[in-house]
């Protein structure tokens, strides 16, 4: 029997013209003999705008809808329609590498003690050119609270990108999916996920981030500083009292 990886995609009317290019990178994907992805598009509304991007003859795509509540809300609810025993992340305006499926399978395979991977990013710009950053971790373990640390010390600015996040399904439920927040759900998730087990980092690229006008990241709302004070301390609440309440993944660990 195959064993599947699910790749999770929340989108909404301005970004599902980008879902092709997605849907292209995840073509480029070669896995180890023995596995296969699916892809589990939810949609984070119920019109008729997303559809007409979604593939249609691929029997490895599902593409469902639901009322609208943000990215994390479109993940989670995503997350009764994973078969796979790990989820990946990818939003509908981004695009993969080659082979990153198949590098974190392979960190999270050969190591059950490691939770979930990371890897670098580079901008997609505008004219198709990209850009790096600098200032990228080691490539190699995460160690638990590393992120949080490096959080609090940066203005809130993590070392390793949650968009690039692969999980295991089980952490990823048991953590409740991602937060319940109008925005920065994911880094919500990844300090939550680096308080109770170890992550992964991988030097090579992973994932092409598209810049384009539309993006929720780059709306007035996403930096107005009371929400953002508000939705920095959730996350963190979260994260400080998993530490103190000594939970670790794996439980035997």
């Amino acid at each position: 029997m195959s064993r599947r990886v699910t790749v999770v995609t929340a989108v909404h009317g301005p970004s599902a013209p980008f879902l092709p290019d997605a849907y292209a990178s995840l073509r480029t994907q070669r896995l180890a003999d023995g596995w296969d992805w699916e892809w589990v598009i939810q949609e984070d509304g119920e019109t008729d705008r997303v559809r007409p991007y979604v593939p249609a003859d691929d029997a490895r795509v599902v593409f469902r809808q639901g009322r609208p509540g943000g990215p994390g809300v479109a993940r989670t609810i995503a997350l009764a329609h994973t078969r796979g025993a790990y989820v990946k992340v990818l939003d509908a305006d981004d695009q993969l590498t080659p082979g990153t499926l198949a590098r974190d399978l392979a960190v999270l395979e050969a190591d059950r003690t490691v939770g979930w991977t990371t890897s670098r990013v580079l901008d997609l710009l505008p004219d198709g050119t990209t850009a790096g950053f600098p200032g990228d971790p080691q490539e190699g373990p995460l160690a638990r609270g590393v992120v949080l640390d490096h959080w609090k010390r940066n203005d809130f600015l993590a070392p390793v990108h949650p968009a690039t996040l692969c999980v295991r399904r089980d952490l990823l439920t048991a953590l409740g999916g991602w937060m319940a927040l109008p925005a920065s759900e994911d880094t919500g998730l990844l300090l939550a996920l680096n308080a109770v087990s170890r992550g992964w980092f991988s030097a090579e690229a992973g994932l092409l981030y598209r810049k384009w006008e539309g993006q929720a990241t780059g709306q007035a709302a996403h930096v107005d500083p009371a929400e953002r004070a508000a939705r920095m301390a959730v996350a963190e609440a979260r994260a400080r009292a998993l530490t103190e309440f000594g939970w670790t993944y794996p439980a035997d660990l």
